[in-house]
This record gives C-alpha cells, structure tokens and sequence, in this order.
C-alpha cells in the first residue's frame, strides 16, 4: 500500500484529529497570527507530550494505532468530552472491541416483560442502527403503531429524516435530530466502516440534505437523558423525560424510555390508553 492510500479507518481518525485540534481555540498569549481555525498540531503535540512528526503523521492517517496511554494523553490534549473520548478509541481500534456485522438481536423474553410493566410510560427498543424491534402499548398510544409498518420502515433515523410530518409533530425536531444523529455516530464507529449502521449512515447521506448537514458537524455524545417535546394528534402537546438502556446480553439494543414529565401529561397519556 502507498503512504498516500489511508484505509478507512485511518482515514476517520485522522479526520477526528483534525475536526477537534481545529475546534479549540488558542489560550490568551498564543503567539503569532493564524492562518487556520484552532490550535496548531504543534500545540496539540505538546500538550498531549507527543512529537510534532508522530502527530502530524497521525492526522495524516500514518503512524500506526496510538497506545491506550497515548489516546488518553490526545483525549486531555484536545479537551475531549466523554463520549467523543469513547469515540476516539474506538477510531483508533482500541477497546472496547468493534461490534460485528449480525443478525437481527433477539428480544428476550424478559425485556418484553419489562416493557408491558410499564403502563404510562411509552418505551421502545432500538438496535445499533435504530431499527425499533420492540414497544408496549403506550408507545402505540403515544408514538404510534410500528407494528402498522414494514419492517424496514420501523427505523427512527429514516422516520425523522424521511418523514416531512415528523417535523410538525416535533417543535424541537433540529434538537431531536441533532441529539439523534451525535448518539448515532458512536454506534458506527462502534460497528465499523463495513457495518450496517455504516452503511445507514451513507444511504442518509445521499438521501437527506438535513442529515448530510448535521452528519458533517461531526457532533458526538451518549444518550444521556433529557425532555423531548411532541404533538400528539388527540391529546395535544406532550413532554416526556427520555432515558436510554443498554440491554444487559442483548447485542448492542437499547431501550428507550419516555415518562410523562408532569402530571398533567401522565393524565393525556392515561386518556389515550382509555384510563380513567
């Protein structure tokens, strides 16, 4: 292979180098003038106490993997948050391990006993490339019958993307999306460049402008949690507090949770489930 071929691998890390490294901004006294955004790869080498050519070489998708001493030095170097730190390593082929290609995680048994507990509480599981394989009832009520879809359309990144009403019934819908696609990119490092989930991400790619924009903002974090807002056809505005699961032994699935915030909205999401 010639030094000028980068696999894709190196070709992303390199790529996160330079996006991060451009992100920071000089302290006050930096000297000299500059002709590019950010910190200079001669600060960041000094900061992360690595040589200016291994570094130079590392953006240049040359130098080999890095230690895991050395990313943890690059990640205090470039101020990196913890889920871009996770993303880090996992571009750099570091632990934790790649997900391999699968096929369809199976639901167990007890998950789906776990959903039906929840009675007022729409919830939901997702697969590394968020295609919804699971629900309760109140998902059905709140967000909507996937089981009313084909298979390859009870995929929320295609709905938000493919789907022009998702953004009348979302008042936050640049926020969901944004949320949506920084959680996503960490499951295509952690798949790799010939998984499913990147594959997903280049078919939106080409078939969405307003992903392709948010995509190249190189945006990444963990689901965290937060309010999601939304407009339900019968009861009206709904806020629920979501919550994300990794499902212990379940290949990558997540669970996502959405509880009423106020009680106000439990009492919507009982009218819809035909409470009293």
């Amino acid at each position: 292979m010639s030094t000028n071929t980068l696999t894709p691998a190196a070709a992303s890390l390199a790529g996160f180098l330079r996006e991060r490294r451009e992100r920071l901004r000089p302290g006050p006294g930096a000297p000299g003038r500059r002709r590019t955004p950010g910190l200079r790869r001669e600060e960041v080498a000094a900061r992360a106490h690595v040589s200016v050519v291994w570094y130079t070489w590392l953006e240049q998708g040359r130098g080999g993997a890095p230690s895991p001493e050395v990313l943890e030095r690059l990640a205090g170097a470039l101020e990196l948050d913890a889920a871009e730190r996770e993303l880090l390593f996992l571009l750099a082929d570091r632990a934790p391990p790649l997900v391999p290609p699968s096929a369809r995680p199976q639901v167990p048994a007890s998950l789906r006993q776990v959903l039906d507990a929840l009675p007022a509480s729409p919830a939901i599981v997702k697969t590394p490339t968020w295609d919804i394989v699971a629900w309760n009832a109140a998902a059905v009520a709140v967000l909507g019958d996937y089981g009313a879809r084909p298979e390859r359309e009870r995929n929320l990144l295609r709905m938000l993307f493919g789907e022009p009403d998702k953004r009348d019934k979302l008042p936050d819908w640049e926020d969901n999306v944004r949320w949506a696609v920084a959680v996503f990119r960490i499951d295509v490092a952690r798949g790799g460049p010939q998984s499913e989930a990147a594959a997903l991400a280049e078919e939106l790619r080409h078939g969405s402008e307003a992903f392709r924009r948010i995509w190249a903002a190189s945006e990444v974090r963990h689901p965290g949690s937060g309010i999601k807002r939304l407009i339900h056809p019968a009861a009206g505005e709904l806020a629920l507090q979501y919550t994300s699961f990794a499902v212990n032994d379940g290949d990558g699935l997540d669970m996502l949770v959405f509880t009423p915030a106020t009680a106000a909205d439990r009492q919507k999401i009982d009218g819809l489930l035909g409470k009293k």
